[in-house]
């Protein structure tokens, strides 16, 4: 009778062990999937804001030359 009482009393504790593991692995890898997603989401804004620099930049230098190049073409019109 002792015997089976001991067997019995250690697969509950070995189940609850094994338990708490599954639980702690699970919560691990939730937790690494979201580090993962907050690191892809800041590259990816980051990426955006370095892109959206380089079309603005784009845009001012454009406007600038089309503007030169207008007012030197009027002005070779007018002379």
């Amino acid at each position: 009778m002792k015997m089976k009482q001991s067997i019995s009393q250690f697969e509950t504790a070995f189940e609850q062990e094994t338990s708490l593991e599954r639980r702690r692995r699970e919560q691990l890898r939730r937790r690494a999937a979201n580090r993962s997603r907050a690191r892809r989401i800041e590259r990816v804004e980051h990426h955006s804001t370095v892109r959206f620099s380089v079309l603005a930049l784009c845009l001012t230098v454009t406007v600038v030359v089309v503007a030169i190049a207008m007012f030197e073409a009027l002005s070779m019109l007018i002379s």
